[in-house]
């Protein structure tokens, strides 16, 4: 069983400052962890994904909202919100991180490539709304790969699952009428960016929120994950798996209080793996969201990719600090 890493150079050049939590140092630290994994080596390709267009994300989002992003991009950058910083790079990035989403998504459709796939992108997504960027995110990247498999492959039934420590709003508020796409979040409550109740399904039902308290037992949180994930795929079996992996669940995260450890994140993707199997011949992307300390992070991404290429577990490589 082979994986992918799909990413591209240009989402370096996002630059919100070494003072900001979502900075460049996030990618090379997860470069690096992966180099130095000699076990992924033989079962994970490298692959560099494509640039989306702008027609490509106002599929999606706002039209003049994606012409503000490259207007602020193109006369230096600029702020969105207080969190929300758009750089001279951030439009080429942008559309490097949408692009290798779809990238993924077509290698999972197609005899050319692994079936499942991490990207390995910056800015992250699972925040930015219709019209407006919000939480560090510019466009919401998840979501235009679920509306992209739907229009390019006639994909009828897609399943979203987000464990990021934040609710994936942006992701909801950008799938939630779309009747052939379930959402699944689990995340710190109460929390930002304030959304994100129990009893918040959505117009359609199609919703699975699954708001935690902080400081729970690893077991709570994964548990609690995989009965939602079993709850929104009864009588709805997904054509396609998509993951908002978000690192910043992993213990000692400065932006949450969850208690995940890097093994617990692959103990979940190889349940969902399990579950992608059955449900659509093993088509799986993940796509970075959170994570803001870069050497958990880094460790967090190899045993994600562990599970995603069905290499053996491992208790032993996971950074601390």
């Amino acid at each position: 069983m082979r994986a992918a890493v799909v990413s591209h150079g240009d989402c370096g050049r996002h630059d919100t400052g070494w003072g900001h939590p979502e900075h460049p140092g996030r990618l090379r630290a997860v470069a690096r962890a992966l180099a130095e994994a000699q076990d992924l080596a033989p079962v994970v390709d490298l692959v560099e994904g494509r640039k989306a267009t702008a027609d490509d994300v106002a599929s999606v989002h706002d039209s003049r909202y994606v012409e503000k992003v490259e207007e602020l991009a193109r006369r230096g950058g600029g702020w969105l919100d207080a969190d929300t910083v758009v750089s001279e790079g951030s439009w080429d990035a942008a559309l490097a991180a949408v692009g290798s989403v779809l990238t993924a998504v077509d290698m999972a459709f197609s005899q050319q490539g692994p079936p499942r796939s991490f990207c390995a992108v910056r800015p992250p997504g699972h925040h930015a709304l219709r019209d407006r960027g919000m939480g560090f995110c510019l466009f919401g990247n998840v979501a235009l790969g679920a509306h992209y498999a739907r229009k390019r492959y006639g994909v009828e039934r897609v399943l979203i699952v987000d464990f990021d420590v934040h609710h994936g709003n942006g992701t909801q508020a950008l799938v939630e009428a779309t009747p052939g796409i379930h959402f699944v979040s689990m995340h710190q409550w109460p929390w930002y960016p304030g959304t994100g109740a129990a009893d918040d399904r959505g117009p359609l039902r199609t919703v699975w929120n699954l708001p935690m308290p902080p400081g729970l037992s690893p077991q709570e949180y994964v548990e609690t994950l995989v009965r939602g994930v079993d709850d929104a795929t009864r009588s709805f079996v997904p054509e396609l798996l998509l993951v908002s992996a978000g690192f910043d669940c992993l213990r000692g995260d400065p932006l949450g209080g969850f208690t995940l450890e890097p093994q617990d994140l692959g103990r979940i993707t190889r349940l969902l793996v399990e579950r992608a199997r059955v449900w659509c011949s093993g088509r799986v992307v993940a796509v970075l969201e959170g994570g803001y300390r870069p050497e958990r992070l880094a460790a967090g991404v190899v045993e994600v990719m562990r599970a995603l290429a069905g290499a053996a577990a491992s208790g032993g490589w996971a950074a601390t600090g």
